[in-house]
């Protein structure tokens, strides 16, 4: 949990910074340096990290690469990285010569923001050209996240990474080409279904017919799915509602704070930048105060967890997952306003795309 809070945290600060950063080693020194930290690794170690690691490219010596990560000596991992707005696929020529000289085994082609890692899955010791694992770190999904953990110094496994990294690899692939047979599927993808439903012949005119039906049905099949997963998820919190009101004993065991109070002041300060004051409630629990949008139990905004030793504020995000942050001072709310007001904009933007 320490590392994603950083992670994000690391995230929050690059998209914040930048706009200030105007050069390749600024780029290094703000960005790409503070992601290898958060790795585990020490970065004035030379033992452990190598700025201008030097791989002999054939005729070619002292070619450097802009960073080795070392295990006993040896690169795991050679970086090459560039200035934030440059595109990184103009690059992956260079880093291929020196991932075959250096004998590591992964390398990354990394802007600060868009991160690309590499290994050899299709010949031993050759860069394969499409990575197997990539990401915004200004836009990171949980999947992501997991993968990057794998990466730091106590959990580095070669072999472990290296088998995981195939699945990686052609997951993305599948992915990327279901996106794009979503949006303008092909005659053999058209086919591929017309000629399991439509026993005539398989004419030009026939795949047109049906390459708008294909598209439609698709696009309805996965929006009908969402929707039955989120419905589900309503229905579970409707009847944890029911439970609840069946039970008004608890309640008669609830005692709202003071605390708990200032801390709801403090979140209702924080989300009148977006919203009307009157929108937000709270509700108290035996285990948490829960603060929520339109006094709905199906749109928590966040939640007061204020009755053990220790304090946390609970923020939800898009999928309704609560991360708990611990609260040293009631004031250090306010170092999550970020959170906070991003939780009410999942709620706006999935209630302007449901109107729309």
């Amino acid at each position: 949990m320490e590392f994603i809070n950083k992670l994000k945290d690391l995230s929050v600060r690059i998209d914040d910074l930048k706009d200030q950063i105007e050069t390749e080693e600024a780029t290094k020194t703000a960005f790409v340096l503070p992601f290898i930290a958060l790795l585990g690794y020490d970065i004035f170690n030379p033992t452990e990290i190598v700025p201008e690691f030097t791989a002999d490219i054939g005729l070619k010596k002292g070619e450097k690469v802009d960073y080795a990560i070392l295990k006993n000596g040896s690169p795991i991992l050679i970086i090459e990285c560039k200035y934030w707005k440059e595109d990184l696929t103009t690059h992956n020529s260079q880093l291929f010569r020196y991932f075959h000289s250096s004998k590591s085994k992964f390398a990354l082609l990394t802007n600060g923001i868009d991160y690309k890692f590499f290994t050899d899955l299709e010949e031993t010791n050759k860069m394969d050209e499409k990575p197997f694992l990539e990401f915004t770190i200004t836009k990171l999904k949980e999947s992501i996240i997991n993968e990057i953990l794998k990466f730091h110094k106590t959990k580095f496994d070669i072999e472990q990474i290296a088998s995981n990294a195939s699945s990686l690899k052609y997951s993305k692939e599948i992915k990327k080409i279901f996106t794009s047979q979503l949006q303008n599927p092909d005659s053999d993808f058209v086919r591929f279904f017309s000629s399991r439903i439509y026993s005539g012949r398989q004419t030009e005119k026939v795949l047109d017919q049906f390459k708008d039906l294909v598209t439609k049905s698709m696009n309805q099949f996965i929006s009908e799915k969402v929707n039955d997963r989120l419905q589900s998820a309503l229905n579970k919190e409707d009847e944890k509602q029911i439970e609840e009101e069946k039970e008004p004993e608890i309640e008669s065991k609830i005692i709202t704070t003071e605390e708990e109070m200032q801390g709801f002041r403090i979140v209702v300060a924080i989300l009148s930048r977006k919203l009307a004051v009157e929108r937000i409630a709270f509700r108290d629990t035996q285990s948490y105060f829960g603060i929520l949008l339109d006094d709905n139990n199906r749109k928590p905004l966040c939640r007061l967890h204020f009755n053990g030793k220790n304090k946390y504020l609970g923020v939800i995000d898009a999928n309704k997952k609560e991360t708990k942050y611990k609260i040293d001072i009631i004031t250090d709310i306010y170092n999550h306003s970020t959170d906070l007001l991003k939780t009410y904009e999942y709620y706006e933007q999935f209630e302007t795309e449901t109107i729309s």
